[in-house]
């Protein structure tokens, strides 16, 4: 099991590439994460949704993703609840305290999805949340050395340098820990170390000497990361590129904001973020609004830093905009809940630059799906992943074709798009044609073979710098 010294300390990158490392080695290579908290979904190949960043780690495996390589996934909807995802399908929206008090009942499920997979691999990589020195959370836990002690598993905890201090965070980890845990860890690795990293020789021996832990060595920076899907939302930030500009509101609930990632990667784009109380550019092409966990809050939120006013004053200059999934809510003339999904029930007005309106349903759709892009008759492959239902007269110019049901709407002078589908940057032909359409020029890059080299890049890294065999040894209790 793969621990962090902290949060965003890079555990999913290293399992994604540990992953890849040990099926080049001819392993059968499951991931694995017991608790998951994430707005970045993927939808599984067994109609279920677990966490971005596992769908990435079973690409670098050679598998299809399924639902229980992360069986229990939180989606913050307010600041203190989140909708409680058990292996693939809505359990319910729980607030903090009360997720607490539920999940002794989850572990079981968490460990029968845990020994389904071990039961198909010769090696289980699991990924631990934040991290174990959250020792008042470590009653009931799920997600770390409660998990660890459940699945007898034996633990590496990882410490970011970059962020300064990792000595403290892997020694500090050490003090804090009960016994029974601490003994656990069987080793430790330094992870995002920028420069010589003989200059921190001292440093790991100091480790060492306080812990008793294993070093199994230090990660160098890994300057292609970027080019992976992030889950986090904390890594979704700004992308420099060429004269193609792509102004993204970073929305309060942000879901699915790996939409961005093919264009991020596009060499003649620029992908901006926005931050809360900042304007939309006024030199964007296209405003690009982005999924969100709570539609109407999130609607709220970017009517409160004028960013409506911004985005009219776009359209009016003749700029384009693209909602997908709440964005595309978002553009409607309304959107009605009348069972208070959420929030409280009724309907607010939506931006009103589509004609259609949305109604919410508890009904939640997850379907991996394969489109055509009407324009030019291009494959797209992507996935749904919402609730609720949209109409009305733009949906009349339909731009995609999903089976023998036409989606997506369109204004008359198609300048404001909007589709439920996500993903579908990722099919290159499709982004091809619509940075065309919009006045922007693509490259003729291959998003999946640009994922697949640098997850080949990753594992070559991984290899030269740690010591696998030795992790390979603690996994087999050598």
């Amino acid at each position: 099991m793969i621990q962090g010294a902290g949060s965003n300390v890079g555990k999913s990158m290293v399992v994604a590439g540990l992953a890849r490392a040990y099926h080049r080695r001819g392993l059968r290579v499951m991931p694995f994460k017991p608790q998951n908290m994430s707005n970045n979904a993927a939808v599984t190949v067994d109609g279920g949704e677990i966490g971005r960043a596992q769908a990435l780690q079973a690409l670098a495996a050679g598998r299809d993703p399924v639902v229980h390589m992360n069986p229990v996934l939180l989606k913050p909807e307010t600041d203190t609840g989140a909708q409680v995802i058990v292996q693939g399908q809505r359990y319910g929206t729980l607030k903090a305290r009360d997720y607490g008090r539920a999940k002794a009942d989850l572990l079981p499920k968490v460990l029968e999805s845990y020994h389904r997979l071990a039961a198909e691999a010769d090696l289980v990589l699991v990924e631990g949340a934040g991290s174990p020195a959250e020792i008042n959370l470590r009653a009931g836990d799920i997600a770390n050395m409660g998990f660890a002690e459940a699945a007898n598993l034996p633990v590496v905890l990882v410490g970011d340098i970059d962020r300064g201090g990792v000595i403290a965070q892997l020694v500090g980890t050490y003090a804090v820990l009960p016994r029974s845990d601490r003994k656990r860890i069987s080793a430790f690795l330094i992870n995002k170390f920028r420069g010589d990293p003989t200059l921190f020789d001292q440093g790991l021996a100091e480790i060492v000497r306080r812990t008793g832990w294993t070093s199994l060595g230090v990660l160098p920076w890994f300057g292609d990361a970027w080019k992976l899907p992030a889950e986090d939302v904390m890594d979704v930030a700004s992308t420099p590129g060429g004269a193609f500009k792509v102004a993204v509101p970073r929305l309060n609930r942000i879901a699915n904001f790996d939409d961005l990632d093919p264009l991020a990667n596009e060499p003649g784009v620029t992908v901006e973020i926005v931050e809360a109380g900042r304007p939309l550019p006024g030199d964007a092409d296209l405003v690009l609004i982005p999924g969100s966990k709570s539609t109407i809050a999130d609607l709220m939120h970017l009517r409160a830093q004028g960013w409506d006013t911004d985005l009219f004053a776009h359209v009016r200059r003749g700029g384009r905009v693209l909602g997908i999934c709440g964005g595309y809510q978002m553009l409607g003339r309304i959107i009605s809940d009348p069972g208070g999904i959420e929030g409280p029930a009724g309907s607010v007005p939506g931006l009103g630059l589509l004609d259609v309106t949305t109604v919410m349903h508890p009904q939640k759709r997850l379907a991996l799906v394969q489109a055509t892009y009407l324009p030019t008759g291009d494959r797209v492959e992507g996935y749904e992943i919402h609730i609720g239902d949209t109409g009305g007269p733009d949906c009349g110019r339909a731009w995609l074709q999903i089976g023998d049901r036409a989606a997506g709407a369109a204004s008359p002078d198609g300048r404001i798009l909007g589709c439920y589908l996500h993903g579908l940057f990722a099919s290159d032909a499709f982004r091809a044609a619509f940075l065309g359409d919009a006045g922007g020029v693509a490259s003729l890059l291959s998003y999946d073979a640009t994922v697949e080299a640098t997850l080949e890049s990753l594992a070559g890294h991984l290899a030269q710098h740690l010591e696998l065999d030795r992790l390979l040894d603690l996994a087999k209790g050598d």
